[in-house]
This record gives structure tokens, C-alpha cells and sequence, in this order.
């Protein structure tokens, strides 16, 4: 039987499919271009400390205080999502973040650097988790990893052409604007252009998708309340959020999600930094080469869902990709530009690969009426990591002229995450742990 017949027959992969070809190009464009308004001052920091005196320690902790306004707010808004929808709510926070990029390009000192990254990280704050919350409403679990790692691999396809794109956006000069305050522009711009496309063909329940039939529309939606109703099921009859909120699983997430972040916002921070030091680079040289390590962990990530998807355990393979990002990590040390680099491209397939394992992970085990909030917990706390790594960073650049120190504890934090990873469960009552820490009934 031929798969456009399997399709005929199954109304649930029909359904899929369609959700499939629907959702996820949208998000991957608008995931694309969050990830780019981010990092995008990773390319700029030798620009700004020229034409700003914006220093190492400075850049370091105004890339990390967006991270601050993201996970105060990103609880919040995922609560305002589930009020007002994902159409209205989506596609909101990407015209407040595209105007404060913006905005960047009038950056004239530290403090109005530190202003706007703390604002853009606010304007920001509960996209990923909406997205992935999303996800949940909208895709049977078994899909939902896959997924996952489509929707994650827009931050590597990000930092592939970003580097090529800002490298050449860096050298545009008028209006007597300097390349980076073009670059902020234009980058920012596109991130508001794309409201409008959110707007159009975003949908925020099945009910509303018109290119579902009733019958898939039915099924589809059936198919996920018998997963929700499953998981309630396992979890309790009554689960209060609270409670749901201080389970020892949630705090274990919070703190792989922490690890897994702490190396992939030092990398991305500082990888422009540590390639200049090869010397004789352009703007745009040091943007092509800052593309290979995202490129090799595109890649990556998606070799590894397959894997997953395939051998199942997916505690298993988080490990293995945490333990090839602390070997990578490790080398980086060597002291060697060239090998620096060489090293942190190793490093990036493991890092990256684990971002796009872990989620299906807290997926599975969250009871589905507090999923939308503890999916912006985890995030939230987990994102603090992209506060640490650059601020940590910038602090020994200054003081110390080296940030060796910093990758040889992402190294060490990356192995103890390898091996807490064995502890998560992802479905209550598993054979992963002894006894359910909310109900208090062995397994």
C-alpha cells in the first residue's frame, strides 16, 4: 500500500501530515528570526567596543541580561497565550521583539545597551514555550519529538546564515549609520514584516484549521485528548500546579535545560570572538566560518531524533550527546585558534543535539492542564544559563584575558548533566523511577 493511500485511509496521519506541512515551515522562519535578533550582537562586539567603548565585561553581561527579562516574564506570557490564543499571542511577541531589535541601532552607551537588552528579552519572553506548548495541542505525542527537533534546528540553520548575512549587512554604510546599526535594522525589520504572515495563517485550535476536514479535525483532536486524558490519569485524579510545580522531576528538568544552555549561549556569544583570534579575518570571513559548527549541529540534531525515535530511551541519548559536548568543550582548551575551533564544532553536534532531545522528555511527563506554565518554568530557569555563560565569559575575558577557565566548567557541567539525565522520566509511572514523588505510590 502506497503512502498517499495509508494517508487516504488514516484520517490521524492525514491530519498530521497537514499540521506538519502548515505549522512547522511557519515556525521554523519565525524561530529563525527570533534566534537571529538574539545573538545577532555576537558579530558586533569589536564594532561597539570601537565606536561605544562598550568593553568585554560589558558585552558580556548586557548579552546575558536579556535572559533576565525572558525568564521573568516568560510564565506570564505563556498564561496570556492560553487567554488570548496562539494566533493573537504569537504573533504579538514577534512585533514587540522585531521593534526593540530595532531599536538596538540607537544603542549610544552601557546603559542603553543593558536597557534594551533586558526589553528585548521581555518582548521575547515565551515564544519557545509557546511553541512547544503549541505542539502539545496540535500533534500526538510520538510526532512531537521530531517535531521538536525541526522546530530546534532553526537556531542552527540561525547561526548558519546569520554569520554570512550580518557579515555582509556589517559592511553598508549611510545615512550616516554605521554597518551594525544597519544590521539591527534590517534584521529587526524583517522580525516585524513577519507579524503579518503569523497573523494570516496561524491558528490557535484545531476547530479553526480550515485545511482539515471535520473527519481530521475530529480525529485529530480526539486523538490528543486521549493522550491529555492518559497522562491526568497517571498523574492523579487532582493535580494542582503547585504541587505539579515543586515534583523533583520538574526541578530536574530545569536544571539539564540549565546545563544544555549554559554551553550553547557561551558558544554563540563568544565563537566570533574566539575565531578573530586566528587573525587577518574579515567581518564576512568571520561570518562564514562562525556558520560551519551550526551546520555540522543541523545535522546533528536531526541524525540524533531519528536515532531516539528509533532505540527509544530518549534519557540514553540526551546522555551521549551531553558526553561528546564536554569532550569538545574540553579540547578547546588546546590554546590553538585552528584547533579551538575545530573543537568547538564537536562540541556544537552535542550541545545542540541535547536541546532537541530534552523536550520531549518534560513533554511526556507534564500533566497537560499545567503543561503551558511549567514548559515556561523549565525555559525560564533553564534560560538563566544564557545569562551566566556570557556575563561569566565577558568577566574573565577582562580580568584574566582568557576564557579557558569558563569552557573547562562547561565541560564538568556538561558531564554531570549526562549523568543526571538517567533520573528524568518522561511519562509518570515509568520504569525509570522508583516511586511516583507525587502521589508517593511505588512503580
Amino acid at each position: 500500500m502506497n503512502s498517499a493511500l495509508t494517508t487516504a485511509l488514516d484520517p490521524l496521519a492525514s491530519a498530521v501530515s497537514k499540521v506538519k506541512r502548515h505549522v512547522l515551515p511557519l515556525f521554523l522562519i519565525m524561530f529563525i528570526a527570533n534566534y537571529i535578533d538574539r545573538v545577532n550582537i555576537g558579530f558586533v562586539n569589536a564594532h561597539m567596543k570601537t565606536d561605544l567603548g562598550i568593553g568585554a565585561a560589558a558585552y558580556g553581561l548586557g548579552s546575558g541580561l536579556f535572559f533576565i527579562g525572558y525568564a521573568l516574564f516568560e510564565v506570564p506570557s505563556n498564561v496570556l497565550m492560553q487567554k488570548y490564543g496562539a494566533r493573537a499571542w504569537l504573533t504579538r511577541i514577534m512585533g514587540t521583539w522585531g521593534v526593540v531589535a530595532a531599536c538596538m541601532a540607537f544603542v549610544s552607551n552601557e546603559t542603553s545597551f543593558y536597557v534594551l537588552r533586558f526589553l528585548l528579552g521581555v518582548a521575547e519572553a515565551g515564544f519557545f514555550p509557546g511553541v512547544v506548548f503549541y505542539f502539545t495541542q496540535w500533534l500526538p505525542q510520538k510526532e512531537r519529538g521530531k517535531a521538536v527537533a525541526i522546530f530546534l534546528s532553526g537556531s542552527a540553520i540561525a547561526s548558519v546564515v546569520s554569520g554570512p548575512i550580518t557579515g555582509s549587512l556589517l559592511s553598508i554604510r549611510g545615512l550616516g549609520l554605521h554597518g551594525w546599526q544597519w544590521m539591527f535594522l534590517i534584521e529587526g525589520g524583517f522580525s516585524i514584516a513577519l507579524c503579518a504572515v503569523s497573523w494570516i495563517f496561524l491558528k490557535s485550535r484545531i476547530r479553526d484549521a480550515s485545511w482539515l476536514t471535520a473527519d481530521e479535525q475530529r480525529v485529530l483532536e480526539g486523538a490528543i485528548a486521549a493522550e491529555q486524558a492518559e497522562r491526568v490519569a497517571h498523574g492523579g485524579a487532582h493535580l494542582p500546579a503547585v504541587k505539579l510545580l515543586k515534583d523533583p522531576q520538574i526541578v530536574l528538568f530545569c536544571l539539564l535545560y540549565f546545563a544544555i544552555q549554559l554551553t550553547i549561549y557561551a558558544a554563540t556569544f563568544w565563537l566570533p570572538t574566539i575565531i578573530r583570534k586566528i587573525g587577518g579575518l574579515s567581518d564576512f570571513e568571520v561570518g562564514m566560518l562562525n556558520a560551519i559548527p551550526w551546520l555540522i549541529a543541523m545535522v546533528a540534531m536531526y541524525c540524533f531524533a531519528l536515532l531516539s525515535a528509533k532505540w527509544r530511551f530518549q534519557q540514553a541519548w540526551l546522555a551521549v550527546a551531553l558526553v561528546i559536548a564536554a569532550c569538545g568543550l574540553f579540547a578547546s582548551t588546546s590554546g590553538n585558534p585552528v584547533l579551538s575551533f575545530v573543537a568547538i564544532c564537536f562540541s556544537a553536534i552535542g550541545f545542540k543535539a541535547a536541546a532537541s532531545l530534552f523536550w520531549p522528555i518534560p513533554q511526556g511527563y507534564l500533566d497537560a492542564r499545567v503543561a503551558a506554565a511549567v514548559i515556561a518554568l523549565i525555559n525560564s530557569i533553564g534560560n538563566l544559563g544564557g545569562f551566566f555563560a556570557p556575563a561569566t565569559f565577558g568577566y574573565l575575558q577582562q580580568h584574566t584575558g582568557s576564557i579557558t577557565g569558563g569552557l573547562y566548567g562547561l565541560g564538568v557541567a556538561s558531564l554531570i548533566a549526562a549523568a543526571a539525565a538517567f533520573l528524568a522520566r518522561n511519562r509518570r509511572g515509568d520504569g525509570n523511577a522508583l516511586r511516583d514523588p507525587l502521589q508517593g505510590n511505588a512503580h
